[in-house]
């Protein structure tokens, strides 16, 4: 009982203080200074309304300084001397002596009010944020009258204050343009004394984020209209954003460019295909010499049908599928697209040349998702994995081996939520899941990522230690890594462990002699003569390098297949002289969807992670 009531009391404790920031432990220290009679305030002019400024609050104002005789000291009106151009500050933000930073906060819009300030309430404050003008009595006790003109929330774009945004009528959306995306605005500036620099027109200006062309604009207006050469200190600038294109570059080196030109319906990016669906499309490919041809238009070429494809599949061009992704129902893009993102590498159709630019627009129609297993039956799930496995196994005999292990790696991934029934579809499914491991470790041989294709071995291994197939392919990553005692160890393994698998582990012993001759062999005409100069002498030495293919199969059978006995017919040893420190690899992102890298990248989310 003593317990629960301990509980039920601390239940009741309020929540801990919340830590205050810098800014705000810098405001109670200032704030600290003030005594009784410090700073003093009389109303000369009501204001209207009961709003007054707050913290990020924008005021402007009129201030005049006197003596406490009347004398003015320096004001911003020009009856007194002043240039007419008020103050502006940002409260929490812009430097201020002590006894603006607690008065602006009480006045009204349109108050008139003197503050009577002792000196350590103005510049004569210990470690004053702001200095006095030269000659200014700031040991004295000063009157400030203060007009406040406006105050609203400001939006602080540079640290600096440099530049401070005030939105007078909201936009629509959420999405703002930034670089290289194209704006259509109405512009007008004015000095800070109401001088126009640029005037209104009817026609808005047309620009490209990122690359300075606002400037352009400003200085031309300057000049035609007799200011080239005049550059105030403030200026003001009423902007309306008519509307603006998204424009993307996706590989950001601006070879891939989308430019979207009709909106497409829902919210980006969360509507758009990033995932791996059936897409339907219409487009025209145009290609960029001069004079610019069409070679393919769906809606003439293909009776009037749009094209149908599952990304993911290597079915389109790269850059085709890369801007699809980002496209939302209904859309309609332009890309301008480079070679070796569009035709050559991937089948060119007879009138699109080698090295060709092109150019598609783009509507993406509808996408459908794959099937969402869940509800689904032990045997159905099956039957859709293996209809994924058949793509990846194409897309390896094709030679698109990144596709291929995306393929194989999000079936792992949905076999986490797969859970058999019965002993007989736990094996089913533990052959199956070893199958795909050893053709993801087969994708990484391809791609000359042994340390990998050992990793997913390792999978198989873990849970069948002898896996025929997976010792074999195993064996093969040691070898071409130049483990050769690893390699051995798998091979002789193979022969314990199952006698029909004693012809493939014999041919893969004598590979493995030959290239550790071979290795022996280069290494002594690699140092030859170098340890038979005198001292301060070195001889030549030439490095021959070997580039080969490896070949394997894809076929997840635990038996070892003959693609698999020509691996070390047709390898060559990439791993003998592999550096100590192997290039950075690509991230989770990178290794699930190869093309992600760079979609992500162009939305400036560089790592981010596909749930």
């Amino acid at each position: 009982m003593d317990h629960e009531e301990d509980s039920s009391a601390g239940a009741d404790l309020p929540p801990p203080p919340k830590k205050k920031t810098a800014a705000e432990e810098e405001a109670e220290k200032r704030r600290k200074k003030l005594t009784p009679g410090s700073l003093m305030k009389a109303v000369i002019r009501s204001g209207s309304g009961d709003a007054t400024p707050g913290e990020g609050d924008q005021v402007i104002l009129h201030c005049t300084t006197r003596t406490v005789d009347g004398i003015v000291i320096n004001s911003t009106r020009k009856e007194h001397g002043g240039k007419g151009i008020p103050l502006r500050f940002v409260l929490g933000k812009s430097k201020m002596i002590l006894g603006f930073a607690e008065g602006f906060p009480t006045m009204l819009k349109g108050e008139i009010a003197m503050f009577k300030m002792k000196p350590q309430i103005h510049y004569a404050e210990d470690d004053c944020p702001v200095t006095a003008p030269d000659g200014f009595p700031k040991d004295d006790e000063l009157q400030f009258e203060i007009e406040m003109l406006d105050f609203f929330k400001a939006k602080v774009v540079s640290e600096d204050l440099g530049v401070i945004k005030k939105v007078v009528n909201e936009g629509q959306g959420w999405e703002t343009p930034r670089e290289p995306y194209e704006v259509t605005a109405r512009i007008t500036a004015r000095t800070a004394d109401g001088k126009e620099i640029i005037p209104s027109r009817e026609e808005p200006y047309f620009f490209t984020i990122g690359k300075s062309e606002v400037s352009g604009i400003l200085i031309s207006c300057n000049r035609n209209i007799g200011y080239a050469n005049i550059m105030p200190e403030e200026v003001y600038f009423d902007v309306e954003l008519v509307q603006f294109i998204q424009v993307r570059d996706m590989l950001g080196d601006g070879r891939l460019i989308k430019r979207r030109v009709v909106n497409g319906k829902g919210e980006f990016p969360m509507d758009c295909p990033l995932h791996d669906s059936l897409l339907r499309v219409h487009y025209k490919g145009t290609l960029l010499d001069e004079p610019k041809s069409v070679f393919y238009d769906t809606r003439v070429d293909n009776d009037g049908e749009p094209l149908e494809f599952c990304s993911g599949e290597g079915l389109v061009p790269e850059g085709f599928e890369m801007c699809v992704r980002l496209m939302l129902p209904g859309e309609k893009s332009i890309v301008t697209c480079p070679p070796d993102f569009a035709y050559d590498k991937f089948p060119r159709p007879a009138n699109v040349p080698e090295g060709a630019y092109v150019q598609w627009e783009i509507e993406l129609l509808g996408f459908e998702l794959p099937k969402d297993w869940t509800g689904m039956t032990f045997n159905e799930i099956m039957d859709e994995a293996d209809k994924i496995k058949t793509t990846g196994n194409r897309l390896f005999k094709e030679g698109k081996f990144e596709l291929a292990k995306a393929k194989y790696d999000k079936l792992l991934r949905e076999y986490n939520h797969v859970h058999p029934h019965d002993d007989e579809e736990g094996k089913i499914f533990a052959n199956s899941r070893s199958s795909l491991h050893l053709n993801v470790a087969a994708c990484y041989q391809k791609m000359g990522e042994y340390r990998k294709s050992i990793e997913a071995c390792n999978k198989v291994l873990d849970a069948n230690p002898v896996h025929v197939k997976a010792l074999y392919r195993r064996g093969m990553s040691y070898m071409l890594l130049g483990d050769f005692d690893d390699a051995r160890n798998d091979f002789e393994k193979m022969k314990s462990v199952d006698k029909s698998a004693e012809p493939d582990a014999t041919a893969a012993l004598l590979k493995l002699k030959q290239k550790e001759q071979e290795t022996e062999k280069k290494a002594r005409k690699q140092f030859k003569g170098l340890f038979d100069k005198k001292p301060g002498e070195i001889s030549a030495v030439d490095i021959e390098s070997e580039e080969g293919k490896n070949a394997d199969d894809t076929n997840g059978s635990g038996a070892i297949t003959s693609a698999d006995r020509d691996v070390g017919a047709k390898d060559s040893l990439r791993g003998e002289t592999k550096h100590a420190f192997e290039e950075e690899r690509p991230g989770l992102l990178g290794r699930l969807w190869p093309s992600g890298r760079r979609i992500f990248s162009s939305l400036g989310m560089n790592r981010c992670t596909i749930l």
